[in-house]
């Protein structure tokens, strides 16, 4: 090969300096580790010997205290990890071998985890600058694959010769491109060397570290309005995996790498998709998935000073939704949803909730939309769905495909990502009935069972729901009771803790005041317009995650008292009233509305920060549970009901049904008008005929069809 006239060198100087580098950086890492000292203690060295004893081959490091103690080797690794955190480890496993493991005991290879106080990048601003830089990226894990096995360091063997030799793999997603001849050197002439691509691997004497693939999801709150949410690829491997499940919000750090996406068909060979190899995942442990609130000494003062107001209550209450003019029963009740009770686990691990739902039922034109916009803007974390277009998948958790290995994993949906906060959902009476039910277990036990593709698991959903919807009729009907009102089952209304009924009542006065706000809202709209004594949405954001984290109050001995008096006294009003119209009511008055009125005392509390419920939290409790689910289930007009009061209404009735079953047979339609028409001919009154047509309905022997105007028989 020589007489060929190419030129061969070497360059010893820069191949020593490179070496000089590592070395002096390797130095530089095993320094800080061994002397770093904080309230005079070791905390590194007393870390990785707690955690070696364990058998845990992991520490975690503050990179702060490394900017603090060499602002070079900082420096080094921000600018170029993927060559410094090999370093890094190798420096951390080398001071576990000189302080800990004894003589002629094998060491084991150390994981350093990084964590940091930076300000995060957020995931649209990483581009092609950030490529190969360490990024901190926060936002909410939507899917998580199983835990894979990655080679690290291959064992390969020539199939002619049998050498074997060690071939290292890079971390990541990167790939290993085995070599494609043999190194070994043929003896003589005569002798063949070995074919090409020769090499095989030896699993068996290959080093592997568990892997796993995770996708990170913008946080709803930094989507700019009408954009999609932007997700990217995280891998994390050893001691990092299995630590985050769909639905957790966590803040990663890690290397912003690329790698050649096998799955998607493509020719242009430079295109690589971006992918983030994490080195550190900061999660609060005792929170619902969210980051951990940091509050300043000013904050907490003002917080207290607050709470400590006689009219803290009504200050709260008229800082929601603003904009909205009267509705103030309702802004209560969004009030206390916003707060919360307070959340028990019993001895047995049974978990009592403490989030509140809340349904506003009624008329069109009531701002209920209006109010579930504000509460997803206020609440901790909020997320804001509409009925018609969510499906149960969408709202509880859905089992996805890879397209490249092939495997089923979860995908989190409204209800999961919105753990620890509120669920706004818009038009529930649109929702398909098989998608409302898939939601009972999620808004009682809090959390959502998956048993399907060969997955089997629970995710949590400690979520409280806020949900708007029509009647039946479009409008409240008053001449019909709650029952042909209103289509929901018993089982999703009794999961309800407060259910308002929204009318839109003609009252000259009040619509002259309605007019005034309105157009002074309208007229001032780019203006702030802020009340005296006013919370900012800001403000009470940051006080509504105060409360929530620092305070649960229990129920005093009077206040106990005062509850089972007022629940035996409105169980029986309802079976009285259940009597005098020998019908079941549709909003039911159970156990679960005890439930109710003790989280409406406990979050009433909960805005003065008092640690105890006073019966005048109780009373409140009492009164907005009257004004709302108690006059929603006796609402309505006694002989607007089932109307089956005489044996002449009985009789009439079984006759209008039977002459509408011989009108038509099963599995044909008929327009309700035309129906309605033909029975009038026949001299029944309308009101007759539609009452049988709505017990048919209930029973499941009629559907509507096309928009509700036509009638289906099923059987």
């Amino acid at each position: 090969g020589w007489d060929e006239g190419r030129v061969y060198y070497s360059d010893p100087i820069a191949r020593d300096g490179e070496e000089r580098s590592r070395s002096s950086v390797l130095r530089v890492f095993g320094e800080f580790l061994r002397e770093y000292r904080e309230n005079n203690t070791f905390p590194y060295r007393e870390q990785l010997r707690r955690r070696y004893n364990l058998n845990q081959y992991w520490i975690e490091v503050d990179l702060d205290h490394l900017n603090a103690f060499k602002e070079e080797a900082f420096e080094a690794l921000q600018k170029n990890p993927g060559e410094a955190m090999p370093l890094f480890e190798e420096a951390a496993t080398n001071l576990a071998r000189d302080t800990i493991v004894g003589e002629g005991e094998t060491v084991q290879q150390i994981q350093v985890i990084l964590k940091a106080s930076s300000r995060p990048h957020q995931l649209r601003q990483l581009g092609s600058a950030h490529v190969g830089h360490l990024v901190k990226v926060p936002g909410i894990v939507i899917s998580a694959s199983t835990t894979k096995a990655k080679a690290t360091l291959l064992t390969i063997q020539c199939r002619n010769c049998r050498t074997a030799k060690p071939f290292p793999v890079n971390p990541g997603l990167g790939g290993a491109q085995l070599p494609r001849k043999c190194d070994r050197v043929p003896l003589n002439t005569d002798e063949q060397p070995c074919p090409l691509d020769p090499y095989q691997i030896l699993p068996d004497k290959s080093i592997c570290v568990d892997q796993q693939t995770l996708k990170l999801q913008e946080s709803p709150d930094m989507v700019p309005t009408g954009e999609m949410p932007r997700h990217v690829l995280l891998t994390v491997d050893r001691y990092l995996a299995d630590r985050l499940i769909p639905g957790v919000r966590a803040t990663v750090i890690g290397i912003f790498s690329i790698f050649g996406d096998k799955s998607k068909t493509t020719t242009a060979v430079a295109i690589r998709s971006p992918y983030l190899r994490v080195l550190g995942i900061q999660r609060d442990a005792t929170g619902p998935g969210r980051s951990k609130n940091i509050f300043t000494p000013d904050d907490e003062e003002e917080f207290l000073s607050l709470a400590r107001a006689p009219d803290t209550y009504e200050r709260i209450v008229r800082s929601v939704a603003p904009s909205i003019y009267g509705s103030d029963d309702i802004k209560r009740s969004v009030a206390c949803l916003l707060f919360g009770g307070s959340t028990k686990v019993l001895p047995d691990n049974t978990r009592l909730r403490g989030d509140i739902n809340v349904l506003l039922l009624g008329d069109p034109g009531t701002a209920k939309s209006q109010m579930l916009k504000f509460v997803e803007q206020v609440a901790p974390v909020g997320v804001y769905t509409s009925g018609k277009g969510s499906s149960a998948a969408g709202l509880t958790a859905s089992v996805i495909r890879d397209s490249s290995s092939r495997e089923f994993y979860l995908e989190g949906g409204a209800m999961v990502l919105a753990d620890g906060g509120v669920v706004c959902i818009d038009e529930f009476d649109k929702m398909r009935e098989q998608d409302r039910v898939a939601i009972h277990e999620a808004m009682e036990q809090q959390t959502i069972s998956i048993a399907k593709a060969g997955i089997t698991t629970t995710l949590n959903s400690r979520t409280s729901v806020l949900a708007a919807a029509n009647s039946v009729f479009g409008r409240w009907d008053d001449t019909k009771s709650t029952n042909e009102n209103v289509e929901f089952q018993t089982t999703i209304l009794s999961r309800f803790d407060l259910i308002f009924v929204v009318k839109d009542e003609h009252n000259e006065a009040r619509d002259k005041m309605m007019a005034r706000h309105v157009l002074n809202v309208h007229a001032r709209a780019a203006e702030v317009q802020q009340q005296p004594g006013e919370l900012t949405v800001a403000f009470l954001k940051r006080y509504i995650e105060y409360c929530r984290s620092r305070c649960g109050p229990r129920l005093s001995s009077g206040a106990r008292d005062k509850l089972r008096n007022h629940f035996v006294q409105i169980r029986a009003e309802t079976r009285k009233q259940e009597t005098e119209r020998e019908e079941r009511s549709a909003i039911p008055i159970t156990v679960r509305q005890l439930e109710a009125l003790v989280r409406v005392s406990e979050s009433l509390a909960k805005m003065s920060l008092q640690p105890f419920v006073t019966e005048q939290n109780v009373d409140e409790a009492i009164r907005l549970f009257k004004v709302s689910t108690l006059d929603a289930a006796l609402s309505g007009s006694v002989a607007g009901a089932e109307g089956l009061g005489d044996a002449a209404s009985m009789d009439e009735l079984i006759k209008v049904e039977n002459h509408i079953k011989k009108r038509f047979a099963i599995g044909s339609r008929l327009s309700e008008t035309r129906l309605l028409a033909d029975l009038g001919a026949k001299n029944y009154s309308e009101a007759m005929v539609r009452k049988v047509i709505a017990i048919m309905l209930r029973r499941g022997e009629l559907v509507h069809q096309m928009q509700r105007r036509v009638l289906y028989r099923v059987r």
